[in-house]
């Protein structure tokens, strides 16, 4: 592993910019790119792991391009994603993986009580978890996602040295969402701020610390300041925040990245359908050359990169 990601992984990452190119997609990948259920084929797997590599070279060609390497980092899975995440590593990229079931409500570990060999066995940059998480929800759910979440923050901080990224989703409870007229994005804008922020208090006050956290976008500056206030309240000055995409369309996903680019805390972003979904669907339908889908893959993520903090990229 290179001096940058020792060092990575000794420290947090607030003086540094992070830029994700997420794709560990898995049960949407089966499901909806591919139309697959159930178990699959070895083929199948060779397939889905064919389409992340198309991905993957999107990423090469955006770091060639301009995107700065200290700064870019991939979020992939093991189940498709495994040569990807080694060799990755063998040329000193930002590596994350998840340690979530894919596709559930409730988050449990993938590979259960053995997630530490998992962990190890790649040694990512980050270890990621999903969690979707109500602070005025479901009780029960919430305590146990909590439990789960401190043992993996625990075994991180305490025995590897490897950093720890939460990835947040507050979905709307029916009663919240009545509220709006079944609005989604009154919801939004108007409550899940609010939220957000007493998800990050509650699961800080269950013990769970991670490095960064990944939430979804706010449609305000002042809301972004107070995400990153809570984020690094008593002491925690270190923690970064970034931006996922949602699956969100392009002018939304950049309406967000302006808002949260100009406050800090805020080091970065992780936009993975918005910047690879259509060029996969269409090089899958054989619309455009595989060349072509890794272009434009690569373009997209560069373009993100460039409204967050400028930098300059031919891709």
């Amino acid at each position: 592993m290179g001096a940058f990601l020792e060092e990575l992984n000794q420290r947090v990452l607030t003086e540094r910019r992070l830029y994700v190119l997420p794709f560990d997609h898995r049960h949407s990948f089966q499901t909806k790119l591919f139309g697959w259920s159930g178990a699959l084929s070895p083929e199948q797997t060779a397939q889905a792991a064919d389409a992340k590599n198309v991905i993957y070279d999107a990423f090469k060609l955006a770091i060639g391009s301009g995107i700065p390497k200290e700064s870019a980092g991939i979020l992939v899975d093991e189940q498709f994603g495994r040569k990807i995440l080694i060799d990755a590593r063998a040329r000193g990229y930002i590596t994350i993986c998840p340690t979530e079931k894919s596709g559930q409500v409730e988050f449990d570990f993938e590979y259960g009580e053995r997630f530490a060999e998992h962990i190890e066995e790649f040694r990512p940059t980050l270890s990621k978890a999903l969690v979707r998480y109500n602070p005025r929800g479901d009780t029960p759910l919430n305590q146990r996602q909590a439990m789960r979440l401190r043992s993996l923050s625990e075994y991180l901080h305490n025995r590897s040295s490897i950093g720890f990224m939460i990835e947040l989703l507050v979905p709307a409870e029916k009663s919240q969402l009545e509220q709006f007229g079944g609005d989604q994005k009154a919801y939004d804008r108007r409550l899940r701020p609010r939220l957000m922020v007493e998800a990050i208090e509650q699961l800080q006050e269950a013990g769970v610390e991670p490095d960064v956290w990944k939430v979804e976008g706010l449609d305000s500056r002042e809301d972004c300041e107070e995400v990153v206030a809570v984020a690094r309240k008593d002491g925690r000055d270190n923690v970064g925040c970034i931006v996922l995409g949602r699956g969100e369309d392009e002018r939304k996903v950049r309406e967000w990245l302006a808002t949260a680019a100009g406050v800090s805390g805020f080091i970065g972003f992780a936009v993975g359908r918005t910047s690879f979904w259509n060029p996969l669907v269409k090089w899958r339908a054989k619309e455009i050359r595989r060349e072509e889908a890794v272009y434009a893959i690569a373009r997209r993520y560069c373009e993100f990169a460039k409204m967050f903090d400028g930098h300059s990229c031919t891709a």
